[in-house]
């Protein structure tokens, strides 16, 4: 897994930068309590930053910040944030760049994520002007939750107003548009209770930050506690599987039926998250190379039949029923092997028919990943005579 390489003009791909030497932290905020609003200042002395990259300066009549491709993130060192608003205006002047802002900062591998994909200022009723994505283990989830994004009124050479209201579990964003919040992420995914707040932007291009305000306690009445997960009753999902330890699969390689796990394959447990997602990421963290994993689930059924099986993933999957292979596909993002939505994971990735005999049947996937998030979600279309070992 290639942590956070440039994705030219697509996803927010923020370089880490390694934290310099750091001052001591304002107490952390008790989850709840409003505390006095802070305004952040815009200094060199108060952010941790790659020297002679970023650039603090007069603008417009503001104190601001100036960061350009190469000039990775920037963290704020005298604020721990718990939750809270956060405010910040941010100028862009091509329709490149990714700003974004992080909040909960452990480091470079624990994190969550706001950020502007300002390239859909010029399209039309674009739909991921703005985005939420988690960060962990290193790896940015991106392509696991494409559910966490939305249209909004972005505008090119002039100031957007962002706003981020974080209680809990659950998150707002608002951009322009005081009155309602353009996105809404009912759980956040990262599971960080408190962190530092950074600034970035992805390649190309450059984004002027101004104006950053923390009003700490202060959650505008929103519920801390994680909002429903609209699959958490749905019995088709298939949430129980038995996993392998990653293993390396060089480019060109395929698992086919003569790599299938051996009797004395040692096998963990996984079960999925919200959403139906089984989330390896979480679990193996990333990766600088192809990998993959054995998936297996058991499925006993009351007569001889063919399941209708929808199934999303990243990135590439080899599917066999009873030692047989039954379905082979790719998600991948740089050889324009794109499922909808656009190389991200979702039931929408594909969908395929598999024959399952009366009586016990072994479903096995080799799922392998090599670019952003790795995971897999999988449901059935009805369960007629159907139940999982």
């Amino acid at each position: 897994m290639k942590n956070f390489i440039c994705i030219l003009a697509v996803v927010l791909v923020p370089v880490f930068l390694n934290a310099q030497k750091k001052k001591p932290v304002k107490s952390a905020q008790t989850q709840g309590a409003a505390k006095e609003t802070v305004k952040i200042p815009l200094t060199p002395d108060t952010w941790e930053f790659q020297e002679g990259k970023v650039s603090f300066l007069e603008y417009k009549g503001v104190s601001a910040v100036k960061l350009n491709e190469n000039s990775g993130n920037m963290i704020y060192k005298n604020l721990n944030f718990i939750n809270g608003t956060i405010e910040f205006d941010v100028e862009v002047n091509q329709a490149q760049p990714f700003p974004g802002i992080f909040f909960r900062w452990q480091n470079i591998d624990e994190a969550e994520l706001v950020y502007l994909r300002t390239g859909a200022a010029t399209r039309r009723n674009a739909f991921d002007a703005v985005q939420y994505s988690s960060i962990i283990k290193g790896v940015n989830l991106w392509d696991l939750q494409h559910e966490y994004q939305s249209s909004a009124l972005l505008k090119i050479g002039e100031w957007n107003h962002i706003k981020l209201v974080v209680s809990g579990k659950q998150l707002k964003v608002f951009v322009n548009n005081p009155s309602e919040p353009d996105l809404y992420v009912p759980c956040m995914e990262g599971g960080i209770p408190e962190g530092k707040i950074a600034l970035g932007t992805g390649f190309p291009g450059e984004a002027v930050f101004a104006n950053l305000v923390v009003s700490p306690g202060a959650t505008e009445g929103l519920d801390s506690d994680a909002g429903a997960d609209i699959t958490q009753h749905d019995t088709r999902y298939i949430r129980n599987w038995q996993v392998s330890k990653p293993d390396s699969l060089p480019y060109g390689r395929e698992p086919g039926a003569f790599m299938l796990p051996k009797p004395e394959m040692t096998w963990g447990n996984i079960q999925a998250e919200r959403r139906g997602l089984v989330n390896l990421t979480r679990k193996f963290g990333g990766s600088n190379y192809r990998r993959f994993v054995w998936l297996r689930v058991k499925i006993k059924s009351e007569f001889n039949q063919v399941q209708h099986l929808k199934l999303g993933f990243s990135d590439e999957i080899w599917v066999f029923v009873n030692q047989r292979p039954v379905y082979v596909d790719k998600n991948i993002y740089f050889q324009n092997m794109r499922k909808s939505p656009n190389g991200r994971i979702s039931l929408d990735n594909c969908s395929f028919l598999l024959p399952l005999n009366k009586g016990e049947n072994e479903l096995i996937i080799a799922l392998s990943n090599d670019f952003y998030g790795w995971g897999l979600m999988a449901r059935l279309e009805n369960l007629d005579g159907i139940e999982f070992l």
